[in-house]
């Protein structure tokens, strides 16, 4: 178990940020539908991502905060980039078909690609500066690589277990603008920014 002063300050704002993006969707068509079932999973992520990060099991972290990273930019590419038909392929039921089908769908570089191209710049901006920044990183962990196997060996400094924990917030306030914009209520991404504000030690430096 770690002790340190920025999980609880981080349950803390999960629990105000959950308060001000618990909002209905903009409407019920299937893009908006399912960009919010991928931001969902990314909050779930979050949320299993800190446990972890507390627990002192930093690689299973890494591993998550990775899924949750993949979660929020499917999000935003379902939103602003997917095909109608990508879009059907991701919505249909649950099949031995559907699935094989829905194989296709583009990676993460080109997701990243499309969102550039048609997402607002802001969204693609945090992302990408995200993506540069922790992507090899993460890597190394999901694939049991030398970050991964050097670190077990030698131990977690608490530096690294709050620098991640924050890396994983930071992210969860991105996926709160995707929700607030998923609302149809983009204003209220002022708040987001806001209550980010008011939990400094929780967030990643700026970029």
């Amino acid at each position: 178990m770690v002790l340190d002063p920025i999980f609880l300050e981080s349950d803390k704002l999960s629990f105000e940020l959950y308060q001000l993006i618990d909002l209905p969707l903009f409407d019920d068509s299937p893009r908006v539908v399912i960009s919010a079932v991928a931001c969902s999973i990314a909050l779930e992520h979050w949320e299993a991502a800190r446990k972890l990060f507390s627990s002192g099991l930093l690689p299973s972290g890494m591993v998550v905060q990775r899924a949750q990273f993949e979660a929020l930019v499917r999000s935003v590419w379902l939103l602003y980039a997917a095909t109608e038909e990508k879009i059907a392929k991701l919505s249909a039921n649950l099949t031995l078909e559907n699935e094989l089908s829905a194989k296709n769908i583009p990676q993460i570089a080109d997701m990243i690609s499309a969102i550039e191209k048609k997402a607002p710049s802001q969204a693609y901006d945090a992302l990408n500066r995200f993506k540069q920044n922790s992507w090899n990183a993460l890597n190394s962990y999901v694939h049991a690589g030398i970050h991964p196997i050097q670190r077990h060996h030698e131990g977690y400094p608490i530096k690294l277990i709050q620098g991640v924990t924050r890396n994983t917030n930071g992210l969860a306030m991105i996926c709160a603008m995707q929700s607030v914009v998923l609302s149809g209520l983009q204003p209220l991404q002022k708040q987001v920014l806001e209550l980010a504000a008011n939990f400094p030690n929780c967030m990643p430096p700026p970029l």
